[in-house]
């Protein structure tokens, strides 16, 4: 994947004070690796560079993520992701975990992405018993080649499937997964137990139709 190309103006009109004092204590050189936070106060600031790091850092992560969220629609996501980041750049709160906020950024577009596609189908399906010449434009994209099992998570429902990546594949506390998807922790523990036994199902089924193709 080419690395996303964004035409930006980042250098703001107005350094918000706060952000102006962090960003003066942390501009000494320094050997360790600057976080996530400390990225983001020097992109407040208007460092570019700040940016390319942080694209860089979660490059593969986040696009992984999108890829099991979105299949081949990952690319646009990815890109769509960080000009979000960089319009919202002056409302992150720097206390806040900037992973949590990226993922919760990258999973809202994913949810409206399902919600385009969804009203595209049904409108589709409206008039094609009127005008047949539709028929084409009912398909849509066919998920990005992967393994089998992207594909079975790719086939499970919204609401399972993001708590499925967003857990086992991202690795977020049920806090932080409360926080992105904006619903109770409980919600998030009672959708993780229906999505793990839908997996499982959908395995137990294939294994079960492998057998009997043998027998």
């Amino acid at each position: 994947m080419t690395s996303a190309t964004l035409p930006l103006s980042l250098i703001p009109t107005r350094m918000p004070a706060r952000v102006a004092k962090l960003a003066k204590t942390r501009a000494i050189p320094s050997p360790a690796v600057a976080s996530d936070e400390e990225l983001m106060a020097r992109l407040q600031a208007g460092d570019e560079r700040a940016l390319e790091q942080l694209m860089q850092r979660y490059q593969s992560p986040l696009y992984g993520f999108l890829t099991r969220r979105v299949g081949s629609a990952a690319d646009d996501v990815f890109q769509e992701t960080w000009i979000r980041i960089v319009r919202a750049r002056e409302r992150f709160d720097l206390e806040r975990r900037f992973a949590a906020w990226l993922y919760q950024i990258a999973n809202n577009l994913c949810r409206d992405r399902y919600r385009r596609v969804g009203a595209m189908r049904r409108a589709v399906d409206s008039f094609r018993s009127e005008d047949e010449t539709l028929r084409e434009a009912s398909t849509l994209p066919e998920p990005g080649e992967g393994d089998a099992m992207r594909e079975r998570v790719l086939a499970l429902p919204e609401r399972l499937r993001e708590v499925l990546v967003l857990r086992y594949y991202e690795d977020l506390g049920e806090e932080e997964m409360a926080r992105v998807l904006g619903v109770p922790r409980g919600t998030i523990k009672s959708r993780l137990h229906a999505a793990v036994k839908a997996l499982r199902a959908s395995l137990a089924s294939e294994s079960d139709a492998s057998g009997g193709k043998q027998r």
